[in-house]
Formats: structure tokens, C-alpha cells, sequence
């Protein structure tokens, strides 16, 4: 007998010893909906599981026991954190995950692996699809302007909004901050044709939301970035069928339809899942130009899921048409917009007259799109592949293809010899001194004639043809190790990028109006002849001035390590990546076309491709490295600091073809990054305070110019810069409905050193060493409060940009800007599972008029503070938008 009971003792030690615990459970949101995808972790283990689309999990412990912490996690939700007892007891758990919008959010851009804003070495931000979707938000200058440490200018319109990140020298746009759909850009390379990543798609609500990483390691995965990422996170399908429409309503004539729809494809048991969205609009612009701002955009994908992981493939289509707005003379003392003929102030200067504008070249009736704005069409194909070969390895994939027609028309506005208004009077005295008389008419009929007094304006028009084509893929195997310390990432990224840079000019005569009239002139000269000066509204037909048509490729390879110990976290990662590509520049001739011998020379003259081209190819390898860490302070602080080298491939404009020599000095560009902060998270507040050190050497900058009646390259600067700012970021609950937030920024930014070569006169000299970065404030800021209770919400925000020289001579220095946006809503839950939110949003509240840039075509001289007339761009003015949005 005691020999048995000494078996049974050891028998029930060894199955102690070795017991199985089972955890099952589901994962819910806070309107009892499933959650998918939900990551289920036992905390410093690497035991765990995600949740099917019915947002159910199983799965066993086996060599744990004792009291764990289990962590429950996914993208736009507060992640959850709970006690269990591993006893060989089975446990069920219903888990309820609250919507937020704090550094307890799981971030997915720039890792290999699920963790949360506050648990990631380095400066994240993040906003839900429900935000931007009630706040109208219609451009990315709308969805990023109160992200700390980005100045966002929105005056432009729609798209192409120019962004500029901590500190760094830009012309604006993206350049170092690569705008991503799905952990794949939007443009693989950039600069082959300078047009900004937000041209190529427009916001939906058929997003997650969107995350935006800074520095640290954003530089290593995928296609990589030196200054941060800007990744939207697509919705895809589950078991529960979701359906959205969002109709909105705005002044200007504006109605724009957003939808969505998800589901199951198949019975029950299917495991094939879809979503589709998109939307079609048609308004005549935040500023009316009498040329319409339409299309529309659709977007989709299809996954199916398999026992070890799910294929995915995405895709877009896009046909739309936005107008752009540039800089135009405004008071050159308040700075303020000025009065147009009609006695109303003037916003804009494109001319819906224009559409449908041609010329004869010597290849050809040449038309001219104008009318179409910023014009995209085209779309791409996405297949997203994920497997999991075992436990503790996963094999990633993405494979991308893109093409579009692209064309950008820009109007400058006030940018002749005589581009600021003058009556035609002085007008004419200026142009032709010697005249004996003259007529000036309005287009449509020799009776419609001009009073002596009115106002015109010169003003060139660019039309930039720009098709691109892109081929990209990323794949990446990542392992967890045994003691779910180590989870090591090896992973490469290739793209080929090919795209036509063409562009064609034209001068304009115009009244000086909103919507201009365009302006026919012709004078008697000194000898008696008749001088037909402007026609059609041409004084200038210039024709095509530039014809190039470049490739890119790139090829990375990087490694990483992402670390968890029991209080400290570690990254460390590096990439090596070449480039090679070429660059054909068309030469270019003017010959007469116009036989017409009253016509002036520019009138007669077009200039057209010769049929020759010069060749450049640019070749280079660089590389980087991230190292950071992360050290837990307390249950509610953590501690980091980041630091990473890093390098840009710059614009091969920069590098263009010299006749003879094919091969270019080209150099990637070098950065260096440090961050050290904190973040806190307690159940009222969270936040974050960080310093920052951004270092740039070797930037390759080109300033362009009205030159001889043309927009010209005028000089090529090599740059280096440095900037240190402060950063900080927080959020207070003051109830479950009600809570603030706010982020500041503050940067001192200098050029160390900028080499400039005069393109036209071919001189070199050394200027603005010293001085701040231009279009680059020192201060930044946002404070927002906001209320829902689900039933009514409402948020007041205001956002504040500092003051800022308008380009690196610092001779002129804007005035700070302070933009207030008003949102509200009510919604009707009409049943269980549908709700009806009627909605109201206003943008720029109070009308404000500050400047958003100045002349950012004024070359190396820069721009002057003195003079009866300031070019300059206003930010866009007050819009109100309705919306109903109905869930089904």
C-alpha cells in the first residue's frame, strides 16, 4: 500500500509538472461585434494565437504554469491586460476591447511584431477611419496637420498637399515621408517626376485608420524612410457583413458619396472574405474656378483565409480630376487678398475660360488639359501573402503593380514683367511705349471691350504630363525564438519605377478677378503696324520645354532584431539597399508654326523635341542602421531612446544628363536621427515628451524660377542642415465621453553649410549658411476637445503653426497661422444592428487668411517684403459640410 501511494504521488507530481491548460474565449467590441485578427499573447512567452473571423480563439499551455498575465491586442483598440491562473484547469474568456485613440493603440508600420504605441521605441501617432471620416476630412493636409512635428499646408486644394517633417529641408510634398497603402507606397521611387504621393489616391472610408511612424526604425522595413511613414491600413471582410454610406454635403456645389461593404463570399463555412469601397464626388472646389473638381475612386480586395495564414489582393481604380491653386498677388503691406474688378476679393486666378485651350506645334495640334486640374487615372493590384510554417516562423509578402495617366496643371499666377494687377492703360504703355493706339477686349467679341481702369494680369500656365508605372515587392521571413526573447527579421524590398516627365508652357492675359475673363490686345506700333499682342487669351504660346523620360530601380536586403526582456525592449536592425537608373533628356528647338505677320514672335514661335536625347545614369549604395531601446520605469512609464543612420536617394533631376558623359555624380543623401523621451499611460492620461536631433548632409536641393517668361531650374544647392526640437503629446479623460488632448512641437533648425551653382549664369557661391529652413515654423501646436456619449458627439480643435520664412534668404517671414475646425453629430441607433449619424463640420471656423507659403518659385534671390503687390497662397477659407452616414 505505501509503495502504491508513493506511485500515485510521483505519477501526479510528473502530471503536474507537464498539465495542459486550455484558454478559449471570444473577443468583442463594445457594441458586441467580433473582432478578427485579434492577437492573444501570454506576456514574456511566445504562446498565443489570433482570433478567426467570428473572433473566437482556442489554444493550450503547455509548459507554463502558475499566475500569467495575458495580453489581448488589435489595431484601434485599448489593448487589455489579464491575470489568469495556469493550473490545468480549462479557462473561458469573454473579451470586451474598448475603441481608443492612445498610446495603449496597436501599431503594426515600421515592426515584425504586434505592440502597442506606448510599448515601441520611437514617436508614433495614430487616427481612427470614425475621426476622419466626421471631420469631412478631404485631403491629407486635413487627416495629418495635428500630428506633432508635421507642418502640413493644405492651401493647394485637395491633393498634392505639401507635407515637411521635424525640421528637414523640402520643397514640400513627400519627400522623405513615403505615403503608403497597405505597407506598400503609393510611388516606389521618388522624384522622377515630382509629383506628390497623394495624387495617385484620395482618402475613403474603406480604411482602419492611419498610422504615422517618425524616424527610428521606419528607416529599415519595406521600402524604407529616413524621416517617417505614412501607412493606411485597409478594412478587410469578416464573417459579420458591414455596410457604410456617407453622403456629404458642402458649399461650392459639393456632393460626394463614400461607401463601404464587407463580408463573407460562400456558406458559413467559407473562409473567402471581401470588401469593397469608394466614393464619386463632383463640387466646383473649395475655391470656384469655373472648371469642375470630380471623379471618382473605388478600391477593393478579396482574402482568403487557410488553416496556416491568408492570401490577400487588393486593388484600385481612380479617374479623378481636382483643381490646384498656386500663390497669387495679395496687398503687399497686410498681405491680405485684394479686390478684383468686380470689387469682390480675389482667391484665385485660373480661368475657366482656358478649357478646352490649343496650339498648333511642329507635331501637331497640341490641347491642352487644363480643365482637368490634377488629373489621375489609372490604379494598381496589391497580393498580400502570409504563411505561417510553424510556431515560431512566418513567411510575408507583398507584390505590387501600379500605373497611371497623371497629368498637373499648375497656374502662376502675377507672373509676368508686369504680373501684378495694372490697368490696362499703364499695361499696354509698358509693353508697347511706343504704340499710337490700341484695343483690349475681352474674349467673346470685339463689343466686349475693357474700361481703361480694370486690372490685369499675366500668368503662366505649366501643364506637366507625367505617366508612371511601377513594379514593387517585399518579402520577409520572421522567427520568434524559443524563449520568445528574440523575433529576427530577414527581408528584402525591389522596385522599378518608370515615368515620362513632359511638360508644355504657355503665357496668359487675364482680367484680375475671380474666374478671369481672358484679355485679346492689340496695338498700333510707332510705324503704322497692327500688332495683335494677345489672342485667345495667349500672349505667349512657348509650347514644350521639357521631354524626359526616366527609370529607377531599387534593391534592399535588411535584417532586425526586435527584443523583450522582463522591463527593457530592443531594436536593432540594418538595411543596405542600390539604386540604379537613367535619365533621357529630349532636346528641345522653337520654330515658326503661326505665318500670321501681325502676330509677335511669341506668338508666331512654338518650341518642340528635336529628336535628340542626352542619357544619364545614376548608380549608388548606402546603408543604415536603427538602434533602440525601451525601458519600463513603472507600470505607467516607459522610458526610450532611438537612434538610426540613415540615407535618401534624391531626385534624379538633380543629377540630369551631360552631353558626352553618361555617367552622373549621383550620392545618396545622409541623416542622422536621435530621440530620447518618454510615455505615460494611466487610466485618465496619456502621453509622451521627446527630444529629437535631425542632422542632413549632402542634400541635393534645385530652385526654380520665372526666367525669360519661363518656369526654368535655375540653381542647384548642395545642403546640410541640423535641427533639435522638443515634442510632446497628451490626452486627459475627464469622463468616459469627455476628454482633451493636445501636441506641441518646438524645433531650432539652422543650414550648416549650402553650396549653390547658378544654372543659368554658371557661377557658384556659397549663401544662406546660418540661416532657418524655409516654410519650416519653430512652433507647432494642436488642442483638441472632445464629447460622445454615442448618441451626441461633438469636437472643437484648433491648430497653430508658427511663423516661418518663406524661403532659406529668410528675407520675408510669415505671420503665424491658427485654423479652427467645429464637429458635430447625432446619431439614431434605428435597431440593433444599424445606426443613421447625421453630421456638421467646419473647416478654418473663424475664416482665417493667413499665408500658407510665398513664392516658392522666386529663386536663389528669394522673395522681397517690399513692393505695392506680395505673392503669396492664402489658406483655403471656411467650408461647411452636412453628412448622413448610415450603418447596415
Amino acid at each position: 500500500m505505501k509503495k502504491l501511494t508513493t506511485t500515485l504521488l510521483l505519477l501526479f507530481c510528473c502530471f503536474s509538472m507537464f498539465a495542459q491548460t486550455e484558454i478559449s474565449g471570444t473577443v468583442k467590441d463594445n457594441s458586441g461585434l467580433p473582432i478578427p485578427n485579434a492577437n492573444i499573447l501570454i506576456i514574456n512567452s511566445n504562446v498565443g494565437t489570433s482570433t478567426d473571423f467570428d473572433g473566437n480563439f482556442q489554444f493550450t499551455v503547455s509548459d507554463l504554469t502558475g499566475s500569467k498575465e495575458l495580453q489581448v491586442s488589435y489595431i484601434g483598440y485599448t489593448t487589455l491586460i489579464k491575470k489568469v491562473n495556469l493550473n490545468g484547469n480549462p479557462i473561458i474568456l469573454d473579451i470586451i476591447l474598448e475603441e481608443g485613440n492612445n498610446l495603449d493603440e496597436i501599431v503594426l508600420t515600421a515592426s515584425s511584431t504586434f505592440r502597442s504605441q506606448k510599448q515601441a521605441p520611437l514617436s508614433i501617432s495614430s487616427k481612427g477611419i470614425k475621426e476622419i471620416t466626421r471631420l469631412s476630412a478631404n485631403s491629407q493636409a486635413d487627416i495629418l496637420r495635428d500630428v506633432p512635428g508635421i507642418t502640413a499646408e493644405g492651401g493647394g486644394g485637395e491633393t498634392a498637399t505639401n507635407l515637411f517633417v521635424r525640421g528637414l529641408p523640402s520643397g514640400g510634398q513627400y519627400v522623405f515621408n513615403p505615403l503608403q497603402y497597405d505597407g506598400m507606397p503609393l510611388m516606389s521611387t521618388f522624384g522622377l517626376n515630382s509629383s506628390a504621393h497623394d495624387v495617385y489616391a484620395r482618402p475613403d472610408v474603406g480604411f482602419k485608420g492611419v498610422e504615422f511612424v517618425r524616424g527610428g526604425s521606419a528607416v529599415l522595413y519595406g521600402a524604407g524612410s529616413v524621416a517617417g511613414i505614412i501607412n493606411y491600413t485597409s478594412k478587410t471582410g469578416d464573417s459579420n457583413d458591414e455596410n457604410l454610406i456617407n453622403i456629404e454635403w458642402g458649399n461650392n456645389g459639393r456632393l460626394k458619396t463614400d461607401f463601404y461593404t464587407g463580408g463573407q463570399i460562400g456558406s458559413e463555412d467559407s473562409n473567402t472574405y471581401y470588401a469593397f469601397t469608394g466614393f464619386i464626388r463632383k463640387d466646383d472646389g473649395p475655391i470656384e474656378t469655373g472648371l469642375a473638381t470630380k471623379g471618382v475612386q473605388f478600391r477593393g480586395n478579396i482574402k482568403q483565409k487557410f488553416e496556416n495564414g491568408s492570401f490577400t489582393v487588393h486593388g484600385q481604380y481612380i479617374n479623378d480630376k481636382a483643381q490646384f491653386y498656386l500663390p497669387l498677388p495679395l496687398d503687399g503691406g497686410s498681405r491680405e487678398r485684394l479686390n478684383g474688378n468686380d470689387g469682390e476679393e480675389v482667391s484665385q486666378l485660373l480661368s475657366g475660360e482656358l478649357a478646352n485651350t490649343s496650339f498648333l506645334t511642329p507635331g501637331g495640334v497640341y490641347e491642352s488639359p487644363i480643365e482637368d486640374g490634377v488629373y489621375t487615372k489609372g490604379g494598381y493590384l496589391l497580393a498580400d501573402f502570409n504563411y505561417n510554417l510553424n510556431d515560431n516562423l512566418k513567411f510575408k509578402s507583398k507584390v505590387k503593380y501600379a500605373s497611371y495617366q497623371h497629368n498637373f496643371a499648375l497656374y502662376v499666377g502675377g507672373s509676368g514683367d508686369y504680373g501684378n494687377p495694372i490697368t490696362i492703360n499703364d499695361y499696354v504703355a509698358a509693353v508697347a511705349p511706343d504704340n499710337t493706339a490700341f484695343s483690349a477686349s475681352y474674349q467673346g467679341g470685339a463689343g466686349n471691350q475693357i474700361n481703361d481702369n480694370d486690372l490685369v494680369v499675366e500668368n503662366l500656365h505649366v501643364d506637366r504630363l507625367r505617366p508612371m508605372t511601377d513594379y514593387s515587392g517585399e518579402a520577409s521571413f520572421i522567427l520568434k525564438s524559443d524563449d520568445g526573447i528574440h523575433t529576427y527579421t530577414a527581408g528584402t524590398f525591389l522596385a522599378r519605377t518608370e515615368a515620362e516627365d513632359v511638360n508644355y508652357q504657355y503665357r496668359v492675359l487675364s482680367e484680375f478677378n475671380n474666374n478671369p475673363q481672358l484679355v485679346n490686345l492689340s496695338y498700333t506700333d510707332a510705324g503704322g503696324n497692327n500688332v495683335i499682342y494677345s489672342e485667345g487669351g495667349l500672349y505667349n504660346r512657348i509650347g514644350m520645354t521639357a521631354n524626359n523620360y526616366l527609370t529607377q530601380s531599387r534593391t534592399a536586403f535588411y535584417l532586425t532584431d526586435e527584443m523583450v526582456f522582463d522591463r527593457w525592449r530592443f531594436d536593432v536592425g540594418f538595411r543596405i539597399e542600390s539604386t540604379t537608373g537613367t535619365f533621357r533628356r529630349g532636346g528641345l528647338e522653337e520654330t515658326q508654326i503661326y505665318e500670321d505677320a501681325e502676330l509677335t514672335t511669341n506668338l508666331q514661335n512654338v518650341q518642340f523635341a528635336d529628336g535628340t536625347f542626352t542619357t544619364g545614369e545614376i548608380k549608388d549604395t548606402d546603408w543604415a542602421i536603427s538602434l533602440a531601446g525601451l525601458y519600463k520605469l513603472t507600470d505607467a512609464t516607459n522610458l526610450y531612446a532611438n537612434f538610426s543612420k540613415g540615407y535618401f536617394f534624391p531626385q534624379q533631376r538633380g543629377f540630369g544628363p551631360t552631353p558626352g558623359i553618361r555617367d552622373t555624380n549621383y550620392e545618396a543623401e545622409t541623416i542622422l536621427q536621435g530621440e530620447i523621451g518618454a510615455k505615460f499611460g494611466v487610466s485618465k492620461f496619456s502621453g509622451s515628451v521627446a527630444a529629437y536631433y535631425v542632422g542632413l548632409s549632402d542634400r541635393i536641393r534645385i530652385d526654380q524660377a520665372i526666367s525669360g517668361g519661363q518656369l526654368v531650374d535655375q540653381a542647384r544647392s548642395e545642403q546640410s542642415t541640423q535641427t533639435i526640437g522638443l515634442e510632446a503629446t497628451g490626452k486627459y479623460k475627464f469622463t468616459d465621453y469627455i476628454n482633451v488632448s493636445a501636441t506641441l512641437t518646438y524645433q531650432n533648425h539652422e543650414i550648416t553649410t549650402n553650396q549653390t551653382e547658378d544654372l543659368v549664369n554658371g557661377t557658384t557661391s556659397t549663401i544662406n549658411e546660418g540661416n532657418e529652413i524655409g516654410r519650416q515654423p519653430k512652433l507647432l501646436g494642436n488642442i483638441g476637445l472632445n464629447y460622445d456619449n454615442k448618441v451626441f458627439d461633438a469636437s472643437f480643435a484648433i491648430n497653430h503653426t508658427g511663423k516661418k520664412f518663406t524661403d532659406d534668404t529668410n528675407n520675408v517671414e510669415l505671420d503665424a497661422i491658427t485654423i479652427a475646425r467645429l464637429g458635430a453629430g447625432y446619431t439614431l441607433q434605428t435597431n440593433e444592428d444599424t445606426s443613421l449619424r447625421f453630421g456638421l463640420s467646419v473647416f478654418n471656423l473663424f475664416n482665417s487668411s493667413g499665408i500658407t507659403e510665398g513664392n516658392p518659385r522666386a529663386g536663389i534671390a528669394g522673395q522681397s517684403a517690399d513692393g505695392e503687390f506680395f505673392v503669396g497662397r492664402p489658406i483655403l477659407p471656411r467650408r461647411l459640410f452636412l453628412t448622413a452616414t448610415f450603418n447596415f
